[in-house]
């Protein structure tokens, strides 16, 4: 069920009175801007890509930070972490991904 649009989604699934195939996830990931991405300041070197997901499982989750990592110039060289959250946008008919952000460090 899409419940982007509807009010009170987050009450409707809490109290039953709407559903979703998906669950929610947080996701951190430890790799490598490859590429610069203008959209999000990122420059060559080490980085943590973190994003939130609906996704049908964990591991479908991982399998989206992947994707949107190389699409936007990042690869996942490290480990990624994901977790159970609580939603910041309401569920969709589709798997989809929200809140792409970087953080970029220095090796010691």
């Amino acid at each position: 069920m899409d419940l982007r649009g509807v009010k009170n989604w987050k009450l409707k699934l809490r109290y039953g009175r709407a559903e979703t195939q998906f669950c929610h996830f947080a996701i951190v990931a430890d790799g490598e801007v490859l590429r610069p991405n203008a959209d999000f300041q990122t420059y060559p070197g080490p980085a943590l890509l973190t994003m939130r997901v609906w996704a049908s499982d964990a591991d479908q989750a991982i399998d989206m930070v992947r994707a949107a990592g190389q699409h936007l110039g990042f690869e996942s060289t490290g480990k990624v972490y994901v977790y159970d959250a609580e939603a910041g946008e309401p569920p969709g008919d589709k798997p989809y991904c929200y809140d792409l952000k970087f953080k970029q460090y220095e090796r010691d």
